[in-house]
Order: structure tokens, then C-alpha cells, then sequence
């Protein structure tokens, strides 16, 4: 028969959910793997989405996304920002994050394009630009600059089919934010090149030691070029309701939302007034939920930086740990699959996320403590019969 796709083809599953398919039918594992929030989602959102549904909202809707949600959206962005986009063509609500980044891919990409990212990053950002037939261009991010760009090494990575570049801050994998310093000498860069910018905002409520988070649209000269993305599933524990958004400028979000009509039409339309609810109600389960990932960062450090071999990276966002396993004197391949064989304990190999990453695993801490003090505790036993 004919040859499929080549973008199909050339699109590789994530090793994230590799790691995870390999522990489906053992016992007793201990799993750091995927990034979702264990909480439910809070009452009042539930009960926002059962009413919309009992009061007939069962039909489409705009395909940018109901008007009340979309000026929740652009109230909360623009009181976090300090800008004023429009909610009548600024805002588009997507089948989650992953959407509104696709969707903005397929606009701003043609192929052969290239776009440049961090390594590590999270793992969908390359595979995106391939669907686009456009080209990924990695960069080296280190703990020493927060896993932010370098920008002496972003120039520099610059060429002539260079259409912009991605910020992911809170970041995943690494939980890094990038300083408000940073992204300025970035933002210069971005407006000397004219180039896109996509700011994945996905993490900005999940910040821990009053951190602050400032994003690049927020910075002179960048809300004509940034296009933020944003999703309900982290902060709201609604993963599965796949709700996220975009906001930008018009022209870009014009063209996304006639893509949207071509995809998916619309989102769940019982599940935008879920989401919308969560902007408008209290955020104290927010609050609440910010609170106990905290607490488990805490634990996660004084556990993981004591076990020996290993150098934990103390995350400012997100609710990741992004944990140097050099010491072990394998790859982080290796060491993952080690580990799950050993010690029946499932962690992300760093790979996943670059090439330059292979002296790295991620874990989760969005689980119990007790499952964080159990996860350790193997490691600590495996690591201390391997160093010694």
C-alpha cells in the first residue's frame, strides 16, 4: 500500500508514557511519572458544568469559546499582566493547553521553519513543530540559570528561518522560572529579530517561596509578538476536562480560531462554564491545593537531597523535581529502567526532555506524601547498594 504520512511517521510517543506502560501489570509500584494533578476537581466547578447542562446547554458554541469565559479570561490576564486584551478577538478557548499550542503552531509555522527551544523542555513542544513540518532547534538550559535561556546562546542559535522561540515559566521538567532580568535581555532579542514568542503559562499559579512570576508579554515591545497559553487542568485539577486558552494578538487568534472550526469545532460546552466558574468563584481550593504541593516540595528536598548520589535541584514552580542521578554513574535511561526492575519505582528518564538532559530523571510530587516517602525510601536503598 501507499506510505502513510511522514509527519505521522516521524512523531515518536512520549518516553513519559513508555515509563508508564512498562509498570502497567506490576505490583506494588511506586510512580512519580505523570504530571497530574491528584486532587478532584473542586465543587463548585462540577456543579457550574451539571447546571449549564440542566439549564440546555448541550449545543455548539462560538469557536473561539463562550463570550463570558472568554472575558473571565482576559479580566484575570489583563489584571496579572498589566495589559488589555480584548475579548471579542484577542482570547480563544481550546481543548486544553495542548490545543491552544498546536493551534498557534499551525499558524505562525510554516514548513521548514525552525523554532527554538530549551533541553530540556517538556516533550509535545518538538513533536508540535514536526506536525507543522517545521524544524525544532534546541538549546542547552542549566540549573544555573534557573534552566533559562542563555542569551548570548539564544542569539547566537538565530538564523535566517528562525520564526521565534518557546518560554515555559513555571517550566516542566524542571521547575525553574525565569527572572524578570532574563526575559528582558530575551525580550530584546525577540524584538531585534522579530521574532514569535510563545509563553507557556500553564504553572503560573504553582509557585512556592513567594517567587515571582513575570511573563514576557508583560515586557516592552512584546504583547504584538507573545502568544500566551494557558490551561484549567494544573491549577484546577481539571485534566480531563480539557479546557485551556490562548490570548495574543488579534490577527493570530483570527486565524486559529478558523483553524479550530476545522478541528474541533468547539469545547465541550457544559465544560466551559465549569471553567468559567473556576475564574469567577473563590480560589481557595486553589489556594488550598498550591498549599499541599508545597508541602510536598518540601518533603520531596529534605528526602531526595540526602540520598546519596544524587543532587536535587530545588524546584520554584510547577510540581516537579528535576533530580541529577550523575552520581550513579549511568544514563538516565538506564537508571530508570534500573530502577523500576529493582525497586519498582517509576521515574521520567531526562532524556524525555532533551538530549542534553541524560544525567536527569523528573518526578512528580503531585501524590501522597506517603507515597513520596515510600519512593524514597527504595531509592535511597537502591542508590546506597549502588554506591557502595
Amino acid at each position: 500500500m501507499k506510505p502513510l504520512s511522514k509527519v505521522a511517521e516521524n512523531v515518536t510517543p512520549s518516553p513519559i508514557r513508555e515509563m508508564f506502560n512498562k509498570a502497567i501489570g506490576m505490583k506494588d509500584v511506586v510512580s512519580f511519572t505523570v504530571g497530574e494533578p491528584d486532587f478532584n476537581t473542586p465543587d463548585n466547578i462540577v456543579k457550574a458544568a451539571v447546571t449549564a447542562l440542566e439549564n440546555g446547554e448541550h449545543h455548539y458554541t462560538p469557536n473561539a469559546g463562550i463570550l463570558p469565559l472568554r472575558q473571565a479570561i482576559c479580566r484575570v490576564t489583563n489584571a496579572s499582566h498589566g495589559l488589555s486584551y480584548c475579548p471579542e478577538n484577542q482570547v480563544i478557548v481550546t481543548a486544553g493547553g495542548m490545543e491552544a499550542l498546536m493551534l498557534t503552531m499551525m499558524t505562525l509555522l510554516d514548513p521548514g521553519d525552525e523554532f527554538i527551544l530549551g533541553d530540556p523542555c517538556w516533550t509535545n513542544y518538538s513533536r508540535q513543530i514536526l506536525m507543522c513540518s517545521a524544524q525544532p532547534r534546541f538549546i542547552g538550559v542549566t540549573a544555573e540559570n534557573n534552566f533559562t535561556f542563555d542569551p548570548d546562546a539564544l542569539e547566537a542559535a538565530i538564523t535566517d528561518k528562525t520564526k521565534g522561540f518557546i518560554i515555559n515559566s513555571p517550566a516542566n521538567p524542571t521547575g525553574g522560572i525565569a527572572s524578570r532580568s532574563a526575559l528582558e535581555k530575551i525580550a530584546e532579542i525577540a524584538v531585534k529579530h522579530d521574532l514569535y514568542v510563545i509563553s507557556d503559562e500553564v504553572y503560573s499559579r504553582l509557585v512556592y517561596d513567594d517567587n515571582d512570576v513575570c511573563s514576557i508579554a508583560a515586557l516592552p515591545g512584546m504583547a504584538e509578538r507573545t502568544m500566551i497559553i494557558n490551561s484549567f487542568s494544573k491549577t484546577y485539577a481539571m485534566t480531563g476536562w480539557r479546557v485551556g486558552y490562548a490570548v495574543g494578538p488579534a490577527h493570530i487568534i483570527g486565524n486559529m480560531v478558523k483553524l479550530q472550526e476545522n478541528v474541533a469545532a468547539c469545547v465541550n460546552s457544559a465544560a466551559q462554564y465549569g471553567a468559567l466558574a473556576a475564574l469567577e468563584d473563590s480560589q481557595k481550593a486553589v489556594e488550598d491545593m498550591v498549599r499541599t504541593y508545597a508541602a510536598r516540595r518540601e518533603l520531596c528536598i529534605k528526602e531526595f537531597s540526602t540520598i546519596p548520589g544524587l543532587h536535587c535541584f530545588a524546584p520554584q514552580g510547577t510540581f516537579y523535581l528535576f533530580v541529577d542521578i550523575s552520581g550513579s554513574g549511568m544514563s538516565a535511561g538506564e537508571f530508570a529502567g534500573d530502577l523500576l526492575e529493582k525497586e519498582k519505582v517509576i521515574v521520567v528518564p531526562g532524556n524525555a526532555f532533551g538530549s542534553e538532559s541524560d544525567r536527569y530523571v523528573r518526578l512528580s510530587f503531585a501524590t501522597s506524601e506517603d507515597t513520596i516517602r515510600e519512593g524514597a525510601a527504595r531509592i535511597r536503598r537502591y542508590m546506597t547498594k549502588r554506591m557502595n
